[in-house]
């Protein structure tokens, strides 16, 4: 996984102008097919906990947010109760991000539990509960080597020290939910077919008591005419 970089603690979950938006398509996404954009493993349970409580925390030490009783009134005045028994559900109502949970068995982290209403052509349902290596199986880049060096990253990332990368990719569709299983190509793949460039803000971190890593995910998409083509990041 190349690219990757320190983190500053306090920028690990953004808040930008398109939070109300989003958060509304996170809602309409879940309320259609829940078990396509969740999942949670019951040995994720403690993790998926005490990522919620993570979030909350970093949330309210942000401006527009506020906590009232056991709700957090949120920058688009949704007041968002906090069902610690549905973890994954809650995350999805409060942040842009995407999450995903993933816990060391054996030699590898798997995938134990997620919240991604916005995955970049994948399914969630295909990758729960399968390791790193699987998981990006369709990837022709992502060969043993690789595999390699992001194990080691997962295995190396420290509690107090999270890690960032951008990525870009060109889409002919600006729609944030992009399910797609690894049996189907895209055919718009590159700039000179496509209009709009998705890019993620991919985050890495270390809960500090369960021990989970989490992989979150802040998708921008922006359009071809606000481009300058010599970047590859928004």
């Amino acid at each position: 996984m190349p690219g990757i970089s320190p983190l500053d603690q306090g920028d690990w979950l953004r808040v930008d102008e398109t939070y109300a938006a989003q958060l509304a398509e996170k809602a309409r996404i879940v309320e259609k097919d829940r078990d396509l954009v969740l999942a949670m493993s019951e040995d994720a349970r403690l993790a998926a906990e005490e990522l919620l409580e993570t979030v909350v925390t970093a949330l309210i030490a942000k401006e527009g947010f506020s906590l009232q009783g056991n709700a957090l009134l949120c920058p688009d005045e949704r007041l968002v109760e906090l069902d610690r028994s549905d973890p994954m559900l809650t995350l999805s109502q409060l942040t842009q991000e995407d999450f995903c949970i993933l816990q060391k068995q054996g030699l590898e982290h798997v995938l134990t539990g997620a919240s991604l209403c916005f995955p970049a052509s994948w399914l969630l349902a295909e990758k729960f509960m399968r390791p790193l290596i699987n998981i990006h199986e369709p990837v022709a880049s992502y060969d043993e080597n690789i595999a390699r060096r992001v194990q080691r990253l997962f295995d190396g990332v420290r509690v107090e020290q999270p890690l960032w990368r951008f990525n870009a990719l060109w889409y002919a569709d600006p729609a944030l939910h992009q399910p797609r299983s690894a049996h189907e190509r895209r055919d718009e793949r590159f700039a000179e077919t496509a209009k709009f460039m998705r890019s993620e803000l991919q985050t890495i971190r270390r809960l500090p008591l369960t021990g989970a890593v989490i992989f979150g995910i802040h998708t921008y998409v922006l359009a071809e005419c606000t481009l300058n083509r010599q970047s590859a990041c928004p």
